[in-house]
């Protein structure tokens, strides 16, 4: 087993896919826990349906490199739904239900009619669900992932205590002055670079799994925010090295095999947290 391990490793742009994929974990759980806690987990769902239009559209046009394409319309989206989501005439929930809905038809129904690619389900269920190989990162994929990751990283620690603010009391936060509004903005907008960079990873359909599960898991056992952000990464980025040596060593769909990882943590953590009396 290790030796076959050693064999796909010797490969350099293996070796970039995997920490890349161990980059995008860690970002998606830092984020995931703010999300969760602010019950947005479900605009993950919402965001992820729109890259994949977008990313749609980008295939259509046949453009070079569609991240370029899909990281603004992903992050408009964000904005508009941030900005629905404090209208009073559309719930937030209905707007996410609306906006995904809508983006998935017209994804699908962009790469049947214009597509130029023969095999379209093929194109659509790589897409939703991801690769089933690493070796499908281009260079500058990988690249930019790994730029967008740290970015998001960067943040996240240099707007720590804001955004633990923002998450916990918005109101209150609002009183002694800080701009609650630019800071959800700023979430709104990280979170679809998040799903953008996720998709590369475990497909859009499978992507808001990336930002939830550690969350909920770290939750599990611990009640504090440094100690459920700290769990949370540590497990994103296992479940996702684990994920990928397995989909490696058993040719399993890469971004199935991380989110039934992430699934079995959630499980055991749930049970653990009810035998010491924590859950």
């Amino acid at each position: 087993m290790f030796e076959v391990i050693a064999e796909y490793f010797s490969f350099p742009f293996v070796r970039y896919a995997f920490f890349v994929a161990v980059m995008i974990a860690l970002s998606s759980a830092l984020l995931g826990v703010i999300l969760v806690l602010k019950r947005f987990s479900f605009i993950g769902d919402g965001l992820s349906h729109v890259a994949f239009g977008a990313m749609a559209i980008a295939t259509v046009l046949k453009l070079t490199n569609n991240l370029y394409f899909v990281f603004p319309i992903t992050i408009a989206a964000a904005i508009l739904l941030l900005w629905t989501g404090q209208n009073k005439k559309i719930n937030g929930d209905a707007a996410i239900a609306m906006i995904s809905v809508a983006a998935l038809a017209v994804g699908y129904l962009v790469m049947n009619v214009a597509g130029t690619s023969a095999n379209v389900s093929g194109d659509v269920c790589s897409t939703l669900f991801g690769s089933t190989s690493l070796l499908t990162l281009t260079s500058s994929d990988v690249w930019l992932c790994f730029a967008m990751s740290i970015l998001v990283i960067v943040v996240f620690i240099a707007y720590y205590y804001k955004i633990f603010a923002v998450t916990f009391d918005e109101t209150f936060a609002r009183a002694t002055g800080l701009r609650t509004s630019a800071y959800n903005l700023l979430i709104a907008a990280v979170t679809a670079v998040i799903i953008v960079l996720a998709m590369n990873l475990v497909g859009s359909l499978l992507a808001s799994a990336l930002i939830i599960f550690p969350a909920l898991s770290a939750m599990r056992m611990f009640k504090s925010f440094h100690g459920v952000t700290i769990c949370s990464a540590v497990l994103a980025v296992t479940s996702s090295a684990m994920g990928i040596l397995i989909s490696l060593l058993a040719d399993t769909p890469v971004g199935a095999t991380i989110v039934v990882i992430d699934i079995v943590l959630f499980i055991a953590f749930a049970v653990a947290g009810r035998a010491t009396g924590r859950g």
